[in-house]
């Protein structure tokens, strides 16, 4: 079913609103493949290879993940907005921060180990 026939079409600018969010999702996914390729890339003496490749490989996972779970935000509210139902909530944020802090301690770990 496509989205523009469920329900009738919210004001524009809270469509919009949820388009600039996912935009959002999508720099962040962004950010955390960048950070696997330039681990990768640009820190060849950080720690072993495995573990370096095996760091890098996560992040660049988890950002396609990332990916995917802005879409699927994107779609569940703009049907919550078509339907005038409440917008569902995502634990999103606590699993993002979550995933940057474990891979902020692990990059200080492998410096401080590698130092």
């Amino acid at each position: 079913m496509k989205i523009s026939r469920l329900g009738e079409a919210p004001d524009y600018r809270f469509s919009l609103a949820n388009e600039r969010t996912f935009l959002a999702w999508i720099r962040t996914a962004l950010g955390f493949l960048a950070a696997g390729v330039g681990l990768d890339q640009l820190a060849p003496d950080l720690a072993t290879p495995l573990v370096r490749e095996t760091i890098a490989l996560l992040l660049c996972v988890f950002a396609g993940l990332l990916a995917i779970w802005g879409y699927l935000r994107w779609l569940h509210n703009e049907k919550a907005m078509r339907l005038k139902q409440d917008l569902p909530y995502t634990p999103a944020l606590l699993v993002i921060s979550g995933v940057m802090a474990l891979a902020v301690l692990t990059v200080i770990s492998l410096v401080v180990y590698a130092g």
